[in-house]
């Protein structure tokens, strides 16, 4: 171990003797004859004040600039209790710590960066963020802005073309990325489809965009993978700090939450205030929701399906709800899009076709009959995407002891239109079940005659939106009457939805509708009210 002896009496740090090692790399001659001082004023000036003080020993690290760079040593000044001539000696002692300062250094860049594509990752961002702010000089009005990138549907990449093509994928992206970059910007891979930028901004909003604008030019041609023209769609989300005083994770939270909702909206979306206090909104009813499925807290309501001609219920669609201890009641709107976005749309589908069956089965068994009634139960486009929906009625239909004539399943034009040979092979899956297929909100999307035709669809729903105001609105009442014709044409039932007079449902009877729902005839009930308001109006009907 590297060693020196110096003395306490010295008024400079001359060192009196030394091995080897220690004389090599930290000793040069001093102008005191044969004596040695220690290299380089930092040396000196410790040295210095540690004789000048009082304290037994001090310990600290110490770079010194070696033969092929930087080195490390972790060195100690002690006093010893032994007395000389002299005076008190001091020794110095130095430990080579450069190998395992490398190893660290190199631990701390794998730690730091994406091993995929090289670039930082998100504790790495945060860092050179942090580096570029302090490493200034910043102008007056010099801001900076963090612009969030998520790939769309990249997991569609991995599941057709498989992992290797998904990285081949990300590397090429982060290529491109890198290639739209200024000079001082930082590009960061902060998760497994999410990419990162930080920009200085000196020009404010105006940069942001300019620098959005190249992102999406450097994406806009395909990339070539295993023979197949790969277009790059991505949701981008951008939040601007006006001053550098703003804590920079905070910035990256929120053109994170910007992304989230660029995704849902398929345009470029600038942060605002209160999307962190709505992210944080829908991350508690994720939490929540993921506590209320595994407990069985949701429950059904039930609103009826009434036919037009005669008045008598023909079914009922299972509508989900969720009254939190701690939320209270959410809408459906609101825990339904949380359950899409975060994947518990599976779960949540799941247990509504078990239960709207179960349903029907407690019913049947308290009137000691099959009653004359059916279920209507929504998909989710994303729910078809990820699930085996096909699987899961079969297994609710097995569970219940229903048959599957008695189950309708409904879909949306959003579902068809996203991957129409999978929603195609379902349908007919559902079909081999003996379900009935109903487009829900029909008129709303991009459905078209072929797709109608082609289709084992047996009910059209007409939206509410065109149903609840067609008495005042021509243009509604041309639609209305357009799509009961043409379900004529097709042999389709159609079901309107959002009648909420009398005047409504006696014309949409004249106009050959089927069936209807809507607040007129019952809002939403929870179970025990549905069976008595079915038994009530088949009592009547029977006497």
């Amino acid at each position: 171990m590297p060693a020196a002896i110096i003395y306490e009496n010295d008024d400079q740090p001359w060192v009196h003797s030394a091995n080897g090692g220690f004389h090599q790399r930290f000793l040069m001659p001093s102008d005191r004859g044969e004596s040695l001082r220690f290299k380089g004023r930092e040396w000196q000036d410790r040295i210095a004040r540690f004789l000048k003080g009082d304290r037994v020993s001090e310990s600290f690290e110490m770079p010194i600039q070696g033969r092929f760079g930087p080195e490390y040593f972790y060195c100690t000044i002690g006093r010893l209790k032994e007395l000389t001539d002299r005076g008190r000696p001091i020794l110095v002692t130095a430990v080579d710590r450069t190998s395992e300062r490398t190893i660290e250094k190199n631990l701390r860049r794998e730690l730091m960066s994406d091993s995929l594509t090289a670039l930082p990752n998100r504790t790495g961002f945060g860092e050179a963020i942090d580096d570029r702010i302090k490493g200034g000089p910043w102008s007056d009005n010099a801001g900076f802005a963090i612009i969030a990138i998520d790939l769309s549907r990249f997991s569609r990449v991995n599941e057709s073309l498989g992992p290797m093509a998904g990285d081949e994928l990300l590397i090429t992206v982060a290529k491109r990325l890198k290639s739209s970059l200024r000079q001082g910007d930082v590009l960061a891979r902060i998760g497994g489809n999410d990419f990162a930028i930080f920009a200085r901004l000196n020009n404010g909003l105006s940069d942001a965009l300019h620098i959005v604008q190249r992102v999406k030019d450097a994406l806009s041609s395909p990339i070539r993978l295993s023979n197949l023209q790969i277009r790059v769609d991505c949701a981008i989300g951008c939040a601007i700090a006006v001053s550098l005083d703003e804590d920079p994770d905070d910035v990256v939270r929120k053109a994170q939450a910007a992304v989230k909702i660029a995704k849902r909206s398929g345009k470029v979306e600038i942060y605002r205030n209160g999307v962190l206090k709505e992210a944080h909104r829908r991350f508690l009813v994720e939490s929540r929701l993921r506590d209320a499925l595994s407990k069985g807290a949701l429950t059904l309501a039930f609103q009826p399906l009434i036919h037009l001609s005669s008045s008598e219920i023909t079914g009922f669609e299972a509508l989900a709800r969720w009254n939190d201890e701690e939320l209270g009641a959410v809408a459906p709107v609101e825990f339904i899009a949380v359950a899409e976005e975060s994947g518990l749309i599976v779960e949540l589908g799941r247990w509504a076709a078990l239960e709207a069956a179960q349903t029907l089965a407690r019913w049947d068994e308290a009137v000691g009959q099959t009653l004359p009634v059916g279920m209507n139960i929504n998909l989710s486009p994303i729910q078809m995407a990820r699930d085996d929906v096909a699987s899961m009625f079969e297994e609710a239909l097995r569970f219940s002891g229903i048959e599957g004539r008695r189950l309708t399943a409904e879909i949306t034009e959003s579902a068809i239109i996203a991957d129409p040979e999978k929603a195609r092979k379902l349908l007919f899956a559902l079909k081999e079940l003996k379900m009935s297929i109903a487009m829900d909100d029909f008129g709303t999307g991009f459905s078209n005659l072929a797709s109608l035709h082609s289709l084992p669809i047996d009910i059209l729903k007409i939206d509410r939106s065109f149903v609840s105001t067609m008495m005042e609105d021509h243009d509604k009442e041309v639609i209305v009457r357009t799509i009961l014709s043409m379900a004529e044409s097709l042999n389709l039932k159609v079901t309107a939805e959002g009648i909420e007079d009398q005047s409504l449902a006696h014309r949409l009877q004249q106009w050959g509708c089927w069936q209807g729902q809507g607040y007129y005839f019952a809002k939403p009930m929870n179970e025990a009210e549905a069976f008595d308001y079915w038994r009530v109006r088949w009592n009547f009907e029977t006497v």
